[in-house]
């Protein structure tokens, strides 16, 4: 379904769980808990803006031109993306999703989806959630998706990491990161009861669900 407008598809992010609230859901999110989750999808309180935000602008002006530079580097793969599209899984439709882009092997036609991020690394710690892994609140999008389209079978992440060094000079370290559906379908399964739990108990049912922290 592709919406018309972003306020359209902001109002309806509102009707369910999108890819950014996987892992709020789990307590794993550190911007967001799963009380302030609950607090916004039950109209208690609004979605913090962040659109005027640099790194967040940063991130939507350089996706555009990171999945240009997919294309280039991976032209076995067929990239599709539309504006302000938005999915709805076919079993739970409260399960929703909006992506980057979907691929498309071009030898065998099996079909996936891609995800950009960009990020800024401060600290060491910051950059060890990158080392042959992703941050789990990420990986909890990737799973949400998969949950949301069951005919995927692939994702590929691009994610650019910024950097400066001991003089202070930028440095950009671009890395893929390859999931295949059947290696995480535990992980999915998981996710999947963990969102219709949360949503089911608490939100349809308005009673606020016990705090979860995240791990330090």
């Amino acid at each position: 379904m592709k919406l018309n407008s972003r306020q359209e598809w902001l109002q309806n992010r509102k009707k369910g769980l999108g890819g950014s609230d996987a892992a709020a859901v789990l307590g794993i999110n550190p911007w967001m808990s799963n009380v302030d989750l609950w607090q916004i999808k039950t109209g208690k309180k609004e979605q913090p803006d962040i659109s005027e935000k640099a790194v967040v602008k940063y991130g939507v002006q350089a996706e555009e031109l990171l999945r240009k530079l997919f294309e280039l580097d991976f032209p076995e793969y067929q990239v599709i993306y539309e504006p302000n599209n938005s999915f709805v899984c076919p079993d739970v439709p409260f399960l929703l999703a909006s992506l980057d882009g979907k691929l498309i092997k071009k030898a065998t036609g099996e079909k996936g989806f891609w995800e950009c991020k960009t990020t800024e690394i401060k600290r060491f710690s910051d950059l060890e959630k990158w080392n042959n892994q992703i941050p789990q609140y990420y990986y909890c999008q990737v799973l949400h998706y998969f949950n949301v389209l069951p005919d995927h079978n692939f994702c590929i992440l691009k994610a650019q990491l910024k950097r400066k060094d001991n003089f202070g000079n930028l440095m950009l370290d671009t890395r893929h990161y390859f999931f295949n559906r059947e290696e995480c379908q535990s992980d999915c399964d998981y996710l999947k009861q963990k969102e219709i739990e949360f949503w089911r108990e608490y939100v349809e049912k308005d009673v606020c669900p016990a705090l979860i922290l995240p791990e330090i």
